[in-house]
This record gives structure tokens, sequence and C-alpha cells, in this order.
């Protein structure tokens, strides 16, 4: 009996609408369902999922591969089938009425989103906080505006929220706890196959559809060259869907005196673990590489006219655009940007950083203390932050 005297009304399961962006987004939301899962097995997660928030228990009204598009003018090109997703969204959700709405990165589609279910008065997170400390700062307001919760992967990003008063929680990153520190090698060209005392060099083109396009080339190209200066090293690429390998085969094929590449599908993970050294697209990649103690080149190709945008306004605010950079506040890695991404000069950075002892030495020593920061149970924290949320509106309604 309640103390009221009548009987007590159990409570109606936690519901939770999920959207996430593309590839890295869905193993973020997967790992946030399988944390919340832990704390309430009742949970209804529903939304735009990728496959492994499917298989850790999404209803998917639609994929996260739609929401895969990179830079502004690309934006332009699919806004019309964009805005149309997230007006049926609204309704959907709208009708739903969850209990709290988390957009997964994609920023310029989740924020607009969760302006509108905030108004609704449904409670908003935005997990993983949009850039907004290095480029269109002015966006913190609207993120302010938008959202009831920011969680933010890295600790330097709190800073900048709680100087423009908006609710921010630092909560780690997840694959930092899902990467041991230290990973094993050995076993890793076990399971692929790879021969234990081959140099191996990973490409990691992307998996949005536009980063392969822009960087399959470039890759391709610096493999070559590579390969005419020690014909003995071997490259294996990891393609995060079909679509992309499809899209990398053919952006390869165009490239002369390719060496052979191993493409395997997913697998990002052990051929990280198994590398020597990787050419790598800008994004979660680069962490996922700092992570498993690899030396790295990062290179970031977009539309010319999303660049020229970008650098006529002057709207990026830092010197660096890698996450190792970001994370050290310092150039740990070469990186490449727009013209600057020629398979030459690639080839010829990657050859010297793995030729210099010392400097990997240190390296790794600086990727290891980053890995340590990060690695502070990112999934649990994010989700013991949105059920503090949740159970502050249920017992603001209840009063």
């Amino acid at each position: 009996m309640s103390i009221s005297g009548l009987p007590a009304v159990a409570a109606a399961p936690l519901r939770v609408a999920l959207v996430a962006g593309e590839h890295s987004g869905d193993q973020l939301g997967a790992a946030l369902i399988a944390a919340l899962r832990e704390r309430v097995p009742a949970v209804q997660c529903f939304g735009v999922a990728g496959p492994k928030m499917i298989a850790a228990g999404c209803e998917a009204w639609a994929s996260s591969e739609q929401l895969g598009v990179m830079g502004l003018a690309e934006v332009l090109r699919h806004l019309p089938r964009l805005l149309r997703l997230r007006a049926g969204l609204v309704r959907h959700l709208l009708t739903a009425r969850p209990d709290v709405f988390i957009g997964i990165d994609a920023p310029e589609f989740n924020l607009g989103l969760a302006r509108r279910l905030k108004a609704a008065g449904i409670r908003t997170v935005q997990y993983v906080s949009p850039q907004v400390w290095a480029w269109r700062q002015g966006r913190v307001r609207k993120i302010g505006a938008a959202c009831d919760l920011v969680l933010c992967l890295f600790p330097f990003e709190t800073d900048f929220y709680t100087r423009h008063q908006v609710a921010a929680q630092f909560v780690g990153h997840p694959l930092a706890d899902q990467i041991p520190i230290g990973v094993d090698r050995a076993g890793a060209r076990r399971a692929l196959g790879i021969d234990p005392g081959a140099t191996l060099i990973a490409l990691l083109p992307g998996s949005r559809m536009g980063e392969v396009g822009y960087l399959a080339g470039p890759f391709a190209t610096a493999a070559a060259r590579l390969s005419a200066q020690r014909p003995r090293w071997q490259f294996i690429a990891p393609m995060a869907s079909a679509a992309a390998r499809e899209r990398f085969v053919r952006e390869v094929s165009q490239v002369p005196a390719v060496p052979e590449i191993r493409l395997v599908d997913g697998e990002a993970h052990a051929v990280l673990a198994a590398c020597d050294a990787a050419l790598v697209a800008s994004g979660t990649a680069t962490l996922e590489t700092l992570l498993s103690g690899r030396p790295m080149v990062v290179a970031y190709r977009a539309n010319p006219v999303t660049a020229f945008v970008i650098q006529s306004l002057g709207l990026v605010k830092v010197r660096y655009f890698s996450q190792p950079n970001l994370l050290a506040g310092r150039r740990l890695v070469p990186e490449f940007l727009q013209g600057e991404v020629d398979g030459g000069r690639l080839a010829d950075a990657l050859l010297h950083e793995l030729e210099d002892p010392e400097h990997v030495r240190e390296l790794l020593q600086e990727f290891a203390t980053v890995h340590r920061a990060l690695r502070c149970g990112g999934a649990g924290r994010a989700a013991d932050a949105i059920l503090a949320l949740c159970a502050g509106a249920r017992s603001a309604g209840s009063l």
C-alpha cells in the first residue's frame, strides 16, 4: 500500500528516443543502450539507429546511415530529404512522448529536432558535444535553448559550456573503456591472418560516402608511394559498410601502381590493434587509433565550397582539427587539410613518423596518458546522467 492508503501503481517503463548519426553514433548508442538496460532492464528504446544499436535492443524507425552527410555544401544537396526525415520524426516523437530524447552526434540534424521536442515538454540530451568551442561558437546559445543537458566526451569541453551557462557533464569516451590500454597486437594479427613480422599499414578513409570519395584516391596513392619505397610493406583497409567498400574500390581502381590492399568488413578495432601505423580520416577513427596506440597521419577533405565558406568567414577558432592534437593542445600527429591532402605528402609523413623511434616512444606515452583520462566508464556515466535527468522530470511531474 502507498502512504495515501491507495494501492501503489507500478511506474511505466522508461521510454527513450535516440537519433544517432552514422557509424560512430551507432557505436556510442549501442554502448549507451546496454548501460541503460543494465540499470533499467525494462527500458524501451526507439528512433534512428544503426545495426549495433538494433542488436542492443533499439527499435529502428530509420537507419543512422541516412544522416551520414558531411560539410555545408553536401548538406545543402541532401537538405530536402533531411528536412522530411526530421519533420516525420517530430510528428512521431510528439505522439510517442518519450521520457527523454537523446541526440547522438549529428548536431545539425539533432539540435533542431531537440528544440521542437523541448518546446513540447520532452527532456532533451545532446550526447557528443558539437565542436562549438572550435568553430561557430555562437551556436552555444542554440544548444542551450535546445538541450536540457550536453554529455561531453572530452574533459576540456565542459569549461566552455560553464562559461555560457549551459548544463554539461563530462562522461568520458566509451571507446576508451572498450579498447584496453596495451592492445594485443599478436592476437589481432593471428585473428586477421597477418604475418607477425610484417610491417602493416592501415588505411581508414572514413564511413561516410563523402569522406571515402575524397580520401580513397590520396590514400591509395600514398600506399603506392610507400610500396615503391618499402616493397615488403602490407596494406589493409577496414570498410565501415558495403556502400563504403564499393566506393573505395571504385576510387582506388583509378590510381596507378596501387599495391594489394586487403579489404575487411568492419574489424576496425582488430585492424588498428594489428597495424604498425595508419592513414586516417579525421573523426572518431583518429581517437580509435590513439587508443590503440598506433602512430598516424590524419587527413580531412570536404567539398571545396564548404572549405571556402569556413575559411573565408573565419569560423574556425582552433589551430588543429584532429582529435589527438585537440586533446593534447599541441601537434602530436601530422594532419593535412583540403589541398594539402596529397598522396605523396601523406606517404612521406607516415615514413617520417615510423622511422623516428624516439618520437614514436614519446607519442605512445602521450597516447596512454590521454587514454587513461578518457577511461572512466563513459557509457555508464552517460546512462546515470540521463536517468538522473529523467528522475527529476518525473518527480517534478508528480508534484
